[in-house]
């Protein structure tokens, strides 16, 4: 993990392995699925084409990819994770089939979707039971998770900086649901036109976290940090 902790993956070698863990059905079903390879699982993942949240990102591939190949090294069994814009679930279901503990959390039109997700993938075959919350960022943070009771190993988000009008209160979330000893494990999308929006978002980020680049995949256009809380923070 040396090099990757540089920021020099290897992009020709990992990234078609990333990819190969997605599959598609044989032949169309009732219900639009997609499927993926990873913990040893095959998951099949309900998508919707009508809301931006409900379709599995390239961006949660990789951060699927990086659980599985580091876990170990993390020691993601048993720890405490919260995933911020979990969308279809992906990400959050190879966390729980890895043993942690997991909540999942999205925008209450997302919740079904995800929940029905996350159940048919982990029931019978992980440690801990997922759970699943809605969390509007930057709203009623403290009422719903009290800053007291908080102790999240790991925050996770994929693809959750995009041209949307609500940075601000996804650095507000990311701040509340951190405390000293929380790993943010951050996968992001590059897009030319909204380079000046993610710079700014990075530049704020920054000023509360140290950030540090794990994967750099310049055929994705994506990049895959780490980063902890700054002691002068709070």
């Amino acid at each position: 993990m040396a090099d990757e902790q540089g920021g020099h993956a290897n992009d020709e070698i990992i990234v078609p392995e990333i990819l190969e863990r997605r599959y598609v059905p044989a032949c169309l079903k009732s219900v639009a699925w997609e499927g993926f390879n990873f913990a040893g699982h095959d998951i099949k993942i309900v998508e919707s084409t009508d809301l931006y949240g409900a379709t599995v990102w390239p961006s949660a591939i990789v951060l699927c990819y990086f659980l599985e190949k580091h876990g170990n090294q993390l020691c993601i069994e048993d720890k405490s994770i919260i995933e911020i814009g979990s969308g279809t679930g992906l990400v959050a279901i190879v966390a729980c089939l890895l043993g942690a503990q997991v909540v999942a959390t999205d925008l209450e039109q997302l919740i079904g979707n995800l929940h029905y997700n996350l159940v048919r993938n982990t029931k019978m075959k992980s440690k801990h039971v997922p759970q699943v919350k809605k969390l509007i960022w930057g709203s009623n943070l403290e009422e719903n998770f009290p800053k007291s009771s908080l102790h999240f190993d790991y925050i996770l988000a994929a693809d959750v900086v995009y041209n949307h009008p609500f940075l601000e209160e996804l650095l507000e979330t990311f701040d509340h649901l951190c405390n000293e000893n929380t790993t943010i494990l951050w996968v992001m999308k590059f897009r030319k036109e909204n380079t000046l929006l993610e710079n700014a978002f990075i530049h704020k980020f920054q000023k509360h976290f140290d950030m540090e680049v794990i994967y750099n995949l310049p055929s994705l256009s994506i990049k895959l940090c780490k980063a902890r809380r700054r002691n002068c923070l709070k």
